[in-house]
């Protein structure tokens, strides 16, 4: 009897030890998570202490907080954005390795300056978007977009429109504003947005197509005022100023960041990232960071956000011709 007893006992524990050891025992790591059981890298393709850079540090703070795993900005810059960029794409999509896609993503490869497009991404969700704002000198004879558009009308290259470089994101809005309302204006490069606000704030030149928070400080000192927004909806800092759609004018224009990885994630890791980067983006210490950046905070998830860099490629695109930047 005690024989069979102890027999008993010894399959038993054989049997405890089959299934403990196929993870059915009660152990402190049996509910780790599968994925991400290490830390996580983000590339950024512009340099350190930057709007993109700033804006990405904070969503990787929030993002930690769902995964529970560290994540590391790494700065990857040259090239107008196309390193820190493709190294995203090139990246092995195994899920510890994201990163922050920028508007130059849907400007270079027409200019020959990469060899790949938005396609070869996976875009999980767009963080912000800041929308270009037609600023004028305060003493401007002109209150609305429709009356600028009629003294443009009136008056061919009278008006110099100042913005940043060749090719860059606000010389295309300049370049969209003109070829949607069939304007003739002459468009003014500076060093940023920064030096061609200075230049309008003193009289030198006629606009800006710039975001509002790069206008912003001579906005508040009364130096220039704000006409329109190329946005869909009003800015919550300047609710009184109306948007280009309010006037009449179906003109939507913004600079944007977003997050993406490579392709070929296996979808139930790529669920849980999305996830959690779409929970950070409620948190309130990164609303917060936002809005001390004066950073527009634009939410789209991933289905929204791949037509909407399709949507934006095209405009791009069509307005880069349109100014001469392209064939």
């Amino acid at each position: 009897m005690r024989k069979l007893i102890f027999s008993a006992l010894i399959c038993l524990l054989l049997v405890n030890a089959v299934i403990f050891a196929a993870g059915g025992g009660q152990s402190s790591g049996s509910s780790a998570p599968a994925f991400p059981r290490n830390n996580i890298t983000m590339i950024c393709p512009w340099a350190a202490g930057g709007g993109t850079d700033a804006i990405l540090r904070a969503l990787s703070q929030a993002t930690e907080k769902q995964l529970g795993v560290t994540i590391t900005v790494e700065n990857r810059t040259g090239g107008a954005g196309a390193i820190g960029h493709a190294a995203i794409k090139n990246a092995r999509p195994d899920g510890y390795t994201m990163g922050m896609i920028t508007f130059e993503l849907n400007s270079l490869p027409q200019q020959g300056l990469i060899d790949f497009t938005y396609e070869d991404f996976d875009p999980l969700i767009r963080v912000n978007a800041d929308a270009a704002a037609l600023s004028v000198h305060a003493n401007a004879p002109y209150n609305t977009v429709k009356e600028f558009v009629d003294y443009a009308k009136k008056n061919p290259g009278a008006i110099s429109i100042g913005n940043s470089a060749p090719g860059s994101v606000w010389h295309v809005a300049a370049g969209l504003l003109a070829s949607e309302t069939g304007i003739d204006v002459k468009h003014i490069a500076f060093e940023g947005a920064a030096p061609a606000v200075t230049a309008l704030a003193g009289g030198h030149i006629q606009a800006v197509s710039v975001s509002l928070a790069e206008v912003k400080s001579q906005l508040d000192a009364g130096n220039v005022k704000c006409i329109g927004i190329m946005d869909n909806q009003r800015s919550k800092l300047y609710p009184n100023i109306p948007t280009f759609i309010d006037q009449g004018f179906n003109i939507t224009y913004f600079v944007w960041r977003g997050i993406a990885a490579p392709k070929g994630i296996a979808p139930a890791n790529r669920e849980i990232l999305v996830k959690a980067l779409s929970e950070a983006m409620k948190d309130p210490a990164f609303l917060e960071q936002a809005d001390r950046l004066n950073l527009n905070v634009s939410y789209l998830p991933s289905a929204e956000y791949k037509a909407f860099l399709k949507d934006n490629f095209e405009a791009v695109t069509k307005t880069m011709k349109e100014i001469g930047l392209i064939n």
